[in-house]
């Protein structure tokens, strides 16, 4: 379901309970523990930034400050017009390309504040 809709909501979540036969906060459990499911819809636009070992000690930190400042949402968060959601992701497995982060899809290595900042920006702004 989250494949084919983009997240879990809440009536998703009482069907998988159902058919399983196991009650919804098992259900709720298993969803919000890994972070590929959602229970919101995303955003037109997504940015994953890594915070694993390497990237954190490289700079995921200061990453996830300057989109922050530039999007005023946190990790987890879309934004109210839709346009974009912040995510965090354990490892991305480019850990040599740290800090790294995945826009839309494409995996970005060796990320820089600023860069971060212009890419969001662009998004937010062009709403495209």
């Amino acid at each position: 379901m989250n494949e084919a809709f983009g997240y879990l909501g809440k009536d998703s979540l009482r069907y998988v309970a159902m058919a399983l036969k196991v009650p919804l906060s098992r259900v709720y459990g298993v969803a919000t523990f890994y972070h590929y499911f959602t229970l919101e819809p995303p955003g037109k636009h997504t940015c994953v930034i890594c915070v694993g070992t390497a990237c954190y000690i490289r700079g995921a930190k200061n990453l996830l400050t300057a989109i922050e400042q530039t999007s005023h949402i946190t990790p987890g968060q879309t934004t109210p017009d839709g346009q974009f959601s912040l995510v965090t992701a354990r490892c991305l497995g480019s850990c040599g390309l740290a800090p790294n982060g995945v826009f839309d899809g494409e995996v970005t290595g060796k990320l820089t504040p600023p860069e971060v900042s212009k890419r969001v920006n662009g998004w937010l702004k062009n709403e495209s």
